[in-house]
């Protein structure tokens, strides 16, 4: 399996790469309370299920596959669908080549996919998406000859919304205070490097992550820099794009409007032509 390389880790995939940390986020998530005597193995892919940034967890506890993601942007629909492909990778990886053609049963672990959605736009408190949502052909057929299905828990982390969860997760708390002091500050590309200092010193002195800060201060810093950095450059490239598509489209109405125009010219020219040859008739009969 080819490696993809070419990617930066995020603050929040750091974070919860530390096995207690992430097993208190899941126990938070699940509704669970399983203890350190509960292993939790790590299995991420190093290709990655956005442009240019690692903010995928995936990991197996208790005979459960679950991958776990933090997005900050819109929540595409065809999320399902990306990660089916990731999943079929892991199960892949995990699997042995040998007894997936036997006859005895293979039992796999249970997949779980949770996305931990943290963005600026409108979102519900919780959503689920379907693979089903993106079949062209959806109908009764499919309960007769089986189908595929996979679903997608997005679980919204914003402030106010799914508290309890803070209350679980003390690491998940601080990492979502951390986020939102950092975007009360408004940062641009200019001020992004003082805005996650001053975020830094914040945390430190609010004791929050502490140790986490004073472990890993520089890498922090480098990861959220390049994690924003990106951000913002999907998003400019989001509005040229958008930009461009709407003078395309006004040119092609232009376009439109004076093809009807030319065609509503050659109509009343027609038009007036029978309308005179009509005459023509007219007169040569009388």
């Amino acid at each position: 399996m080819k490696a993809n390389r070419e990617y930066k880790s995020t603050l929040f995939s750091k974070l919860f790469s530390d096995t207690d940390n992430l097993r208190e986020l899941y126990n938070a998530i699940a509704d669970t309370d399983y203890g350190k005597d509960t292993p939790v193995e790590i299995s991420t892919l190093e290709d990655v299920l956005f442009k240019g940034i690692k903010n995928d967890i995936s990991f197996t506890i208790d005979n459960r596959f679950v991958v776990l993601l933090e997005h900050q942007s819109t929540v595409s629909n065809n999320m399902p669908l990306r990660c089916l492909m990731y999943i079929a990778r892991i199960y892949e990886k995990i699997t042995n080549d040998d007894a997936i053609y036997g006859r005895t049963l293979l039992k796999i672990p249970t997949p779980e996919i949770i996305v931990l959605y943290n963005g600026a736009e409108p979102f519900p408190s919780e959503q689920t998406l379907k693979l089903s949502d993106a079949y062209l052909a959806l109908d009764e057929s499919q309960s007769k000859f089986g189908s595929l299905e996979l679903t997608v828990r997005v679980v919204n982390i914003n402030p106010g919304f799914n508290d309890v969860l803070f209350q679980k997760s003390k690491t998940l708390s601080g990492y979502t205070a951390l986020i939102e002091h950092l975007m009360g500050l408004n940062p641009t590309k200019k001020t992004l490097s003082n805005a996650i200092k001053e975020t830094t010193k914040w945390g430190l002195s609010q004791n929050i992550l502490s140790t986490f800060l004073t472990e890993h201060g520089s890498e922090v810093f480098n990861m959220l820099m390049a994690e924003y950095s990106l951000e913002r450059d999907l998003e400019v490239r989001d509005e040229e794009h958008r930009a461009a598509m709407a003078e395309l489209t006004a040119e092609k109405d232009a376009e439109i409007a004076e093809l009807v125009e030319l065609t509503a010219d050659k109509d009343a020219k027609i038009a007036e032509q029978a309308a005179l040859i009509e005459q023509l008739k007219s007169e040569a009969k009388g």
